[in-house]
């Protein structure tokens, strides 16, 4: 996976490799993501049989091949010609959710006929009819879930996008938004990024548990609410009615010193005891990591920038090698850890290390979660 990244950010213009993988502020968050999973380390099974690992569950209802479902990622286009539907295509292949996001730089409508199962992620726009018009045009195009984005009543301040005074190239269109071009075409004549200044004016920071109530009055869809952190706020979206939860730090992006989302993890899945599916993303980059997650109690994870990378590469194929690695390596640690299926890998133990070990040293704090 890290090679993907490595070699997908030497093919990349400077500005869309920064675009990709930078997060906000000084990308506290954004490193604390990686290193908060890998201080979690599984406790495995042994004498079990596990010669038949089975890697295949269920994520809103729906039967997939891994825990795992693509994140939805902005203006695909950006980093290959064929943007998302490329990279539906891929997952479809790999057996796992697609999610649309409202800035896709493909039509949703395009995005279904060439995936397989496809979420359409939703940000709250200033004016709320549009927002629902734009989950009508979701369901009528056949997606299979709304993941209402509940993080970003306006973008981060992402310094690399700000330094780089990032502004989309004439090719690449939020295509769910604008047919035209628009202030995130326009680099701003002070330093500013282009999609901070267009997503600003097009986003709502009056986004509310009522919006949430109405959505959820409105759609007959599975709605999944993304960005929560605090074990309340997933509480209240359970009395809301929604269907899942994300738990979600933007990947780094939105509030820099936010905590960890796995991390944050413990606390919702606790007061959550069931009620609805939770989901976990920032920062997962392997099968170990999807496995962590279980042993956490999540019902799957959400990668993003991972296949973006693979995308870049090779669109369709490299998006579904990385995918494939995925699996790979999922099946692998759920062997190794003494697993036959998802179910057993919900029931693995974890300890915290206070800090991670480094080869050939001893870690002296450690602690049981």
């Amino acid at each position: 996976m890290a090679d993907a990244e490595r070699a997908a950010a030497a093919l990349l213009p400077a500005d869309v490799r920064d675009f990709v993988a930078g997060g906000s502020g000084a990308e506290t968050t954004l490193a604390a993501n990686r290193a908060a999973l890998d201080r979690v380390f599984l406790v495995p099974r042994v004498l079990r049989d596990v010669s038949a690992c089975a890697t295949g569950t269920t994520l809103l209802g729906r039967p997939v091949r891994m825990p795992l479902a693509v994140a939805p990622v902005a203006y695909q286009r950006l980093v290959h010609p064929e943007g998302e539907l490329a990279a539906a295509r891929a997952a479809r292949a790999a057996g796992v959710p697609f999610t649309a996001s409202t800035l896709s730089s493909v039509p949703i409508e395009r995005i279904v006929r060439a995936g397989g199962t496809v979420w359409f992620q939703l940000y709250w726009l200033r004016e709320a009819g549009r927002s629902l018009d734009l989950v009508r045009r979701a369901e009528d195009a056949g997606a299979e879930a709304v993941v209402l984005t509940v993080d970003v009543p306006w973008m981060g301040r992402r310094l690399r996008d700000v330094r780089n005074r990032f502004a989309l190239p004439d090719h690449v269109r939020a295509a769910h938004l604008a047919e035209g071009p628009s202030a995130a075409h326009r680099a701003p004549a002070d330093a500013a990024s282009a999609l901070a200044v267009h997503t600003e004016a097009a986003f709502s920071p009056a986004l509310t548990w009522s919006s949430v109530a109405a959505l959820r009055e409105r759609t007959r869809l599975p709605l999944v609410l993304k960005g929560v952190l605090a074990a309340e706020d997933a509480v209240r979206a359970a009395e809301c009615g929604v269907d899942a939860v994300v738990v979600s730090n933007h990947g780094g992006r939105q509030l820099d010193g936010a905590v960890p989302s796995v991390d944050a993890l413990p606390a919702v899945v606790s007061a959550l005891a069931g009620r609805c599916e939770v989901l976990l993303d920032s920062g997962i980059r392997s099968g170990t990591d999807v496995l962590r997650a279980l042993a956490l109690g999540v019902s799957g994870v959400l990668v993003g920038r991972p296949p973006l990378w693979g995308l870049a590469l090779g669109g369709e194929a490299g998006a579904r090698r990385v995918l494939d690695l995925f699996a790979e390596e999922f099946r692998d640690a759920l062997g190794l850890a003494g697993c036959a299926d998802v179910a057993s890998a919900k029931e693995l133990r974890t300890v915290r290390h206070a800090a991670v070990p480094q080869p050939g040293c001893t870690s002296a704090a450690a602690g049981g979660v």
